[in-house]
């Protein structure tokens, strides 16, 4: 979803799990800080299904899109404030603080949300929880990677991109555990708080990043947090690349600018920056426009839409959704460096455009085969229960359960059997009642289907497509397609293309299936991926086993994907064969 673990290798996992069963402290330092992966995650999941409470206790939000919406993704424009003044804190106040401070926003907002008398609280509580993890987001695999050995770095920053996956996969039991407690919704969104207490009160116990404390002069007080994490014999080989990497950011400042808008042009007039975020934001734009948030935030609902009306049943059934995701991450790291980034992707996006066409046809069909509206039952509740557009519609013969929805109504089905012709009536909370007490099914997002679990099948495999492809994928080519002394200026703008689309695509998906209908969205999105990999095809190299300088030189002279013209190459075939020539060249002169 928003964020990744980098590659690690085979080699850096076993020392990993060697260091971490020798010397527990390195896991305890990941696992603490990757409690804001963890939130990332459960904020992300959560909303999705307290949404459903959260309109029947507020008639007004389950009368309008535009508050759904905006309840849902304002936790997203959160995250992008959060995101940008993220880097200053870290930067100012170093990566503990900031990673404190984001507790403490995440805290706050977390008990807003949970006491919101009212909806616009709500959404006010979105928006200090979003901020919370846009600080969070950044911040924690920041601090991991800092605080880490370098010969297990790679490894350790995963832990940050499983955190997230079992935080959404967290978000879901949770969701499930208070269906049937009073409160609903305000336990789902309150008990986030916790976790941001424990990880407060564990942030407290452990040092501030060892990178940072050098930068700010303080190289005794690096060394003692490095005599804690590395090995005795390689801390002054850890302090001279500190050394080195601070005298050389300086330099960089001294060459690019230190102001924002200097940046930016010395950005934007190299040749082979231009390129790299060419690559680097069509890969992160592409990543929200396949429609994955829709899925996340949305699941049960989308479910509801397959014609599976129960609350509690679409929330287990979204679970599913989420153990793919966590599965397709731990896929990821295991495919990313066999296969490469650029294949990864291409081949995440085939298949997740075949899984959107296949939900295209699941909902068209659905709502093709939808039953029709019983007249004499309908009636039957009186004429201030039915459906207002239904009474003054000339021909009611051609209605069926979707042309009722359609008309911001809802379909009371067959007491006889759910896909048996059934009642268009008001969509109030009244009428819902009058429904039940009749042990009849009350349908609101979608109607009564035969083939709705072939959606949720269908969504677990968008999810397997997804996930160890355009998932995590998108973030390790950011961290290492754009020159060094521009990485940070551009992973930055690239993240917040991430964000900004995310936003677009979570403010609008409620909005498009009421205007396009679920198969019509879902075919929207699949025309949207087919751009993404047209874009990633012409604009993405392979930078698979590359050293930084040789992606820069391979941007330098521009990237040719098609082979018809020569271009075709593996640049990391190419790389080899140019280091042949040279070890070659090397030793015919002596």
């Amino acid at each position: 979803m928003e964020g990744g673990p980098e590659a690690a290798s085979k080699e850096e996992f076993s020392e990993f799990w060697k260091r971490a069963t020798s010397s527990p402290y390195v896991m305890r330092l990941a696992l603490s800080a990757g409690i804001g992966g963890l939130l990332f995650g459960y904020d992300t999941g959560v909303i999705s299904g307290a949404l459903l409470y959260i309109r029947e206790d507020f008639e007004e939000v389950d009368k309008k899109l535009w508050l759904q919406e905006t309840i849902v993704s304002m936790a997203v424009a959160g995250a992008i404030i959060g995101a940008a003044i993220g880097g200053w804190m870290n930067d100012k106040l170093g990566r503990k603080i900031s990673i404190m401070g984001a507790d403490i926003v995440f805290f706050l907002g977390a008990i807003v949300m949970a006491i919101a008398p009212v909806p616009w609280v709500l959404v006010l509580g979105r928006i200090l929880v979003g901020f919370g993890v846009g600080i969070a987001s950044m911040t924690s695999p920041l601090y991991i990677s800092e605080a880490s050995p370098a010969a297990i770095r790679g490894a350790v920053v995963c832990i940050n991109g499983l955190l997230i996956t079992f935080g959404q996969f967290l978000s879901y039991l949770i969701n499930l555990a208070f269906t049937t407690t009073p409160g609903t919704w305000r336990w789902m969104l309150g008990v986030a708080g916790l976790p941001a207490v424990v990880q407060f009160v564990l942030m407290m116990t452990l040092p501030e990043s060892p990178r940072w404390l050098y930068d700010q002069g303080k190289e005794q007080e690096s060394r003692e947090i490095l005599e804690k994490i590395y090995n005795a014999d390689e801390i002054e080989e850890e302090m001279k690349a500190m050394k080195e990497a601070v005298e050389q950011e300086r330099q960089q400042e001294g060459l690019i600018g230190q102001t924002l808008g200097e940046k930016m042009k010395a950005a934007f007039s190299n040749v082979a920056v231009r390129r790299g975020l060419y690559a680097g934001v069509a890969a992160q734009v592409t990543q929200q426009f396949v429609g994955i948030n829709t899925v996340m935030y949305y699941s049960p609902t989308i479910v509801q839409f397959a014609g599976i009306a129960s609350k509690s049943t679409a929330l287990a059934l979204s679970l599913v959704t989420s153990g793919l995701n966590a599965v397709g991450s731990v896929l990821s790291m295991l495919c990313i460096d066999k296969y490469g980034r650029r294949k990864l992707m291409l081949l995440s996006l085939v298949a997740i455009i075949v899984c959107l066409l296949a939900l295209t046809g699941v909902f068209y069909q659905a709502a093709s085969t939808a039953p029709p509206v019983d007249n004499i039952d309908t009636l039957s509740f009186g004429a201030n229960s039915t459906c207002n557009a239904y009474l003054d519609a000339p021909n009611v013969s051609s209605w069926t359960c979707m042309k009722c929805l359609k008309a911001e109504c809802a379909f009371c089905a067959s007491p006889g059997g759910n896909h048996l012709p059934g009642a268009c009536l008001m969509e109030t909370k009244e009428v819902r009642g009058v429904c039940g007490q009749q042990k009849r099914v009350w349908f609101s997002d979608g109607c009564p289907s035969k083939i709705g679990v072939f959606a949720v099948i269908v969504l677990g495999l968008y999810i397997l497509a997804y996930s160890p492809g355009m998932g995590t994928v998108p973030w390790v080519l950011n961290s290492e397609i754009y020159p060094l002394r521009f990485r940070g200026l551009c992973g930055g703008i690239a993240a917040v293309a991430n964000w900004c689309a995310n936003l677009v695509v979570s403010l609008t998906f409620l909005t498009l299936i009421h205007a396009l209908g679920a198969a019509g969205t879902f075919l929207l999105f699949a025309g949207f991926s087919t751009i993404g990999l047209i874009a990633i095809y012409f604009l993405v190299p392979e930078t698979k086993g590359l050293q930084f300088e040789e992606v820069e030189k391979l941007l330098q002279k521009g990237f040719n994907p098609c082979p018809c013209t020569g271009g075709g190459d593996s640049p990391t075939k190419a790389a080899d064969e140019e280091k042949a020539a040279a070890a070659s060249e090397a030793s015919s002169s002596k």
